[in-house]
């Protein structure tokens, strides 16, 4: 007997911002924000969906923020948020059409439940490992709150009858508007119409793959949650909520990696001298007065004692194993590893990652501040490179990728009770 082939999507009765609501609930994603970032952005925002995601806002500052306190405290903001009606839940499963706009550049995608069997059968792909702590971190949240709050951006090959089928769904207001996130716009339409949803989930499920893009750690966090439940539940059939978790596609042609690059606390014994005498072993190194932002691959760029360098390779480089043709992986193997003496990035504390949106001060201000010793930038992962490593069923390196603009918390999330 032939298995059947999981669905990748369903629709899900969503929990969502009251009309009118939206600006005043969406937030910028839990692990983009310190906890003292969060405190400064909910400053005449009591209902911003920071004081689920980050609930130690609402806490004494040195509470940690994986204490048992900080869940119990975003369980009590999310219930007092749905009983003062200022999150709605949805009567009847729908899709959920979400839209990101920044300037010029659209993003348009649909908001489901996404299949657990699917991404435990790699119908739904990862590329990236990862942290325990993290992934036990978004365990907690998930089974205090009741609810997958923090949506998984994933990726499809553009689908001109999806895109046809959302762009129907958008003829009319949306249902939640956030005018301006982080210089994004955030729309979200609830597709509720029988044959909108037929049409949605016929174009959704035919595709052979999807690829998740940002949130690993929520989709392995929604994978133990779905099978602890089903192994608590006598009664389990398949077609529980906890059997989902939340995704929000988008087609890739729609989609814009940024780089992640890279800090480091010191140079691992060496001074500035020595490891600037090391890098030349290979590469060849010029100092920049402009900060160095690399615009092809295996360029990087290095921020050191006050002074950005460029280094370009002196040797080819050439491959066709999908994961060591990486860029993040070339900084690994010729200066992270041998020259820093950093051998697992997933772990070691040494390493820091800094999501291309933020520049190049990101890297520079750090360094200068002296809490790390140098910083690199590197040229952005493709997409195609993305997608070749989880076709082959490789993992890259951990931070490997930043997608922009990130989804909001808070928009739609899915219930499990």
């Amino acid at each position: 007997m032939t298995k059947s082939i999981p669905n990748l999507a369903s629709p899900f009765a969503g929990l969502r911002p009251a009309p009118n609501r939206s600006h005043e609930i969406a937030a910028p994603p839990y692990d983009v924000v310190s906890s003292d970032e969060a405190r400064a952005l909910v400053k005449d925002k009591p209902h911003s969906f920071l004081h689920v995601s980050r609930a130690e806002i609402d806490l004494p500052p040195n509470t940690d923020p994986y204490s048992d306190v900080v869940y119990a405290q975003a369980r009590s903001n999310i219930k007092a948020f749905e009983e003062q009606n200022f999150l709605i839940r949805d009567d009847n499963p729908a899709f959920y059409v979400y839209r990101m706009t920044t300037g010029d550049k659209v993003q348009t995608g649909v908001a489901f439940s996404a299949s657990v069997d699917a991404y435990q059968n790699n119908r739904i792909r990862k590329h990236e490992l990862t942290r325990p702590l993290k992934e036990d971190d978004r365990v907690r949240q998930i089974e205090n709150v009741d609810a997958h709050t923090g949506p998984v951006l994933m990726v499809y090959a553009a689908d001109q009858q999806l895109a046809e089928a959302l762009a129907s769904a958008t003829d009319k207001e949306p249902d939640g508007v956030v005018h301006q996130l982080f210089g994004v716009r955030h729309e979200l339409w609830v597709v509720s119409d029988p044959h909108k949803i037929a049409s949605i989930a016929g174009r959704l499920n035919r595709m052979p793959s999807m690829y998740i893009a940002d949130g690993h750690h929520r989709t392995a966090a929604a994978a133990r949650v779905s099978d602890a439940r089903a192994q608590a539940n006598p009664s389990h059939n398949g077609t529980e909520p906890y059997t989902g978790f939340l995704a929000v596609a988008f087609p890739d042609e729609e989609v814009t990696i940024l780089a992640y690059n890279r800090l480091v606390a010191d140079l691992h014994g060496h001074n500035s001298e020595q490891f600037l005498q090391a890098l030349a072993q290979h590469f060849e190194l010029r100092v920049t007065d402009e900060p160095a932002t690399p615009i092809k691959r295996y360029s990087f760029g290095m921020y050191l004692d006050g002074r950005w360098f460029t280094l370009e390779p002196q040797e080819p480089l050439t491959g066709s194993d999908p994961v060591t043709r990486l860029d993040v992986s070339v900084l690994d193997r010729l200066i992270i590893q041998p020259l820093l003496g950093i051998t697992d990035s997933r772990t070691d504390t040494r390493i820091e990652f800094v999501g291309g949106s933020r520049g190049p001060s990101g890297l520079s201000e750090r360094v200068d501040s002296g809490e790390m010793a140098v910083g690199f930038s590197l040229f952005p992962t493709s997409l195609d490179d993305l997608m070749a490593v989880a076709d082959a069923g490789k993992i890259m390196p951990p931070k490997s990728t930043w997608f922009d603009p990130k989804l909001a918390d808070g928009v739609i999330s899915l219930p499990l009770n």
